[in-house]
């Protein structure tokens, strides 16, 4: 089979292009309205967007990032020009950049994530505040005060002495970007145009007929360099860092942001983050910057979380972003003269608000942070942004300390037993309360020691051990569990084997008494009794989930009934995860033959059309006895047993191992070894033809043609503990190995072989269609090609998988990888 086509370069290109349109359209307004929040000239903004976009989307690390103005630091960067002025404002810019080159050289990148997000997320509300209730008094027609208790003061008197259009203008650009993203129906296409475009052009559009205030650009000329400033090398050193550090975690955390988003669409997607690097970037831009005379810069989740939207491919969207900037600045001056600031005030006051947000909140609240997050938010509002971060942290820290150091310790006389229940994390100062109610267990009794808590340290640990050592000396018996009353541990000799240990090698499950030899019937009972004992209490809860909502597989597993073959442990799945089929051989009964099988029929219709599960699995094994029974015998029509009748499903297998083939490329085997013996050639063969067999099925075959189902073959070779998977374009089984490449999702095939075990192989950009559907005619990366089966003759269909259908390899995948690596 010809390989899929790889993703057009062209392709790539128009995606980009049309992505840092949109994203530069965001971008004007958004720096205008930034610099005009801040008291900077106005092109700093601009500057800020272009350096941004070229710099940090050349060098940085998240190639769909995109850079500029920085939201988050409007409060500081307003301080900072009020108190500095402007040209030590650039001079502060450039020294924070050169603090991030130095952190992103020592690699320190991922200690920013360290921070507590209700100190990250009370930080933006607190900053998304102050910009809120300044900008309103921009779009009342005034001008912010120092200080947001100041801007509340004289929010009355300027309500009175308000502008008679400035008012209109802000809130009609504040309803337009609220009701963009609402607009259903025929209207939603619209929604392809960014809101904040919109709202400014219909602003200005509706400002021509008033006289308001409006942009002022200075003409451009070369930037003057930086002053440092005057004043404490105390404070000036706080404002540095001040801006090194919100630049920073706001770069960070909307790269993880946008890696997060871009990880959730199809298709290709850009290399991972890599935040040192990230660091860098942001850094090189800010002395830049600063050198040019541009605002702060960091990377913006709303513009980052725009350019995945459009389409984005690679980090050229983000540089040509930066490019359009630069012409706009050079060539669109007249046209940005021409808006209202209060339309970018109000669009500045939109983003603020939405920087208080109700579900961090709940989110904070949940974990129960709250006053980390109530504190910082009040920090930030009343004396800065760095003091509101430290009085955030010094909360986190003290309520770290209360939860490390607040444990209770009950003990209640239960029917049968007595319970401890540990409240809280367990540390070496809570030992003492510990082993005082623990001494009052009476010795030989069962007692049940709950630790409703995440954490124990040695001490506590140690002291716990020895006094379950001690009372189980005594004849007592102690459990350990959690708070909801799961057993976490007990004695070693109440359950000291392995999941898969077999019966004969198992402690738990033999019979107590006599010293009788074990019948089948005694250990079937011990081992569900164990089951009862160790494993129903861990499980219950999920079973009873199951239970209540009905079972929902994502794929059917047929494979043999041989008993050395235990699916769940293959494939590391638990209740709910595979609707499983086993027959001896792993056949599937061709539909309408003599000797058709309605119980394997019957269940491949209820897993495709009832469970609707996403794919379907046949797994033949090594010392298969129904592959070497078939080559012993003949098994012709009328034979007598029911064994023999049913291996007649197996004699395709047979005649296509036995047909004369060419050696090399195409032949069904395995990648790494020759197949031992005639017998695993048949197995290995049996699982293509059975695969075969399936998509003669109609509710398989409709399926699949609308690219709703996967097929997937494996061969488990028992002595090795190995599992294989077949890639159908050579007909090779490839071991999976602890680290498979395809736990990530990419180009998956299906298809059949030819009898002498050879690849159907299609034309590169060709399809065929299944009556009735239309298919494209340049299959991509995701398109599989499906073989019609031989007894059955259909069309095959290209399609593009979608949904769960994409998700059924990998979920197998990661099954039995997890069982390579657990081995």
């Amino acid at each position: 089979m010809t390989p899929p086509a790889p993703p057009s370069p062209l392709g790539g290109l128009r995606s980009d292009l049309s992505a840092s349109i949109t994203v530069f359209l965001i971008a004007v307004p958004l720096s205008l309205g930034l610099a005009l929040a801040t008291g900077a000239p106005l092109q700093a903004g601009l500057v800020a967007a272009a350096v941004g976009g070229i710099v940090a989307g050349s060098l940085g690390g998240a190639p769909l990032q995109v850079s500029g103005a920085a939201t988050s630091l409007v409060v500081v960067t307003a301080g900072l020009v009020d108190r500095y002025g402007w040209r030590a404002t650039c001079a502060i810019t450039v020294l924070a950049g050169l603090a991030q080159l130095t952190l992103g050289a020592l690699r320190v990148a991922r200690a920013a994530l360290a921070v507590s997000p209700a100190i990250v997320h009370g930080m933006l509300a607190g900053i998304g505040t102050v910009i809120a209730v300044g900008q309103l008094h921009v779009v009342l027609g005034g001008a912010p005060q120092s200080s947001t208790l100041a801007n509340i003061a004289a929010l009355p008197g300027q309500l009175l002495r308000s502008h008679p259009a400035t008012p209109l203008l802000g809130a009609l650009t504040a309803a337009v970007l609220l009701c963009w993203p609402r607009l259903r129906g025929r209207a939603g296409r619209l929604r392809a145009v960014p809101a904040p475009l919109v709202a400014v052009a219909l602003a200005t559009a509706v400002s021509a007929w008033h006289t308001v205030p409006r942009v002022e650009l200075p003409e451009w000329r070369m930037p003057v360099l930086p002053q440092f400033p005057e004043g404490p090398v105390l404070g000036i050193a706080a404002a540095v860092l001040t801006v090194m550090l919100v630049a920073g975690m706001e770069s960070l955390l909307s790269a993880v942001a946008v890696d997060a988003l871009q990880a959730g669409r199809p298709g290709p997607h850009a290399p991972p983050a890599r935040l040192d690097r990230e660091l860098l970037g942001q850094g090189l831009s800010n002395v830049l910057s600063g050198l040019l005379g541009g605002l702060p810069i960091a990377g913006g989740a709303m513009r980052g979380s725009a350019n995945v939207a459009a389409g984005a491919r690679t980090r050229r969207a983000t540089i040509l972003h930066g490019g359009w900037v630069v012409v706009c600045a050079g060539l669109g001056a007249g046209a940005l003269e021409a808006i209202p600031l209060a339309s970018l005030a109000a669009l500045v006051m939109v983003v603020g608000v939405r920087m208080v947000s109700f579900a961090h909140i709940r989110h904070v609240q949940r974990h129960r942070e709250f006053p980390v997050y109530a504190v910082t938010l009040g920090g930030v509002v009343l004396l800065g942004v760095l003091e509101g971060v430290i009085a955030g942290g010094a909360v986190a820290a003290v309520l770290a300390l209360s939860r490390l150091t607040r444990t209770r310790v009950r003990v209640t006389e239960e029917p049968g037993c007595h319970r401890v229940r540990v409240t809280g994390q367990l540390t070496f100062l809570a030992v003492p309360r510990l082993s005082r109610a623990l001494a009052q267990m009476p010795a030989g009794s069962n007692v049940v020691v709950e630790l409703d808590g995440s954490f124990m340290d040695h001490a506590a640990h140690e002291a716990l051990r020895a006094w379950c050592d001690r009372h189980r000396s005594r004849g007592g018996r102690a459990v350990l569990g959690d708070g909801a009353g799961r057993t976490v541990s007990e004695p070693a000799a109440a359950h000291a084997c392995r999941p898969w240990t077999p019966w004969r090698n198992h402690h738990c499950t033999r019979p107590v008494s006599g010293g009788t030899p074990a019948t089948s019937e005694g250990q079937l009972i011990g081992g569900v009794s164990a089951f009862q004992r160790n494993t129903a209490p861990l499980v219950r809860e999920e079973l009873a989930r199951l239970a209540h909502e009905g079972q929902s597989p994502r794929h059917l597993f047929l494979t043999c009934a041989d008993s050395r073959l235990v699916t769940s442990m293959i494939t590391s799945s638990g209740p709910g995860d595979l609707f499983t089929v086993r027959n001896v051989g792993n056949m599937v009964p061709l539909p309408g033959a003599e000797a058709a099988c309605d119980s394997v029929a019957a269940a491949v219709e209820y897993a495709v059309d009832v469970l609707r599960v996403s794919g379907i699995t046949v797994c033949g094994h090594s010392g298969c006895g129904a592959m070497q029974a078939l080559l012993g015998s003949d098994h012709e029509p009328g034979a007598p047993t029911p064994l023999a009748r049913w291996l007649r499903h197996g004699r395709p297998a047979l005649a296509r191992l036995r047909q004369p083939h060419s050696a090399g490329a195409g032949r069904v085997t395995l990648a790494e070894r020759h197949a031992a013996d005639e017998a695993e050639r048949l197995a290995l063969v049996n699982v293509v033809t059975q695969l075969d067999h399936l998509t003669a099925h109609p509710c398989v075959a409709r399926r699949i043609a609308d690219g709703g189902l996967r097929l997937h073959g494996m061969y488990f070779h028992v002595a090795e503990a190995q599992a294989y998977l077949l890639d159908p374009a050579t007909g090779v089984f490839t071991a999976v190995s602890p680290d498979h490449a395809a736990l990530r999702p990419g180009p998956a095939t299906m298809g059949g072989l030819e009898p002498d075990g050879t690849a159907v192989s299609a034309p590169a950009g060709a399809t065929t269609s299944a009556p009735g559907h239309d298919t494209s005619p340049s299959p991509g990366p995701e398109t599989e090609w499906v073989r019609p089966a031989q007894a059955a003759p259909m069309s095959g269909a290209g399609r593009k998988t979608e949904g769960a259908a994409q998700r059924s390899k990998p979920f197998l995948l990661r099954g039995l990888v997890r069982v390579r690596q657990d081995w």
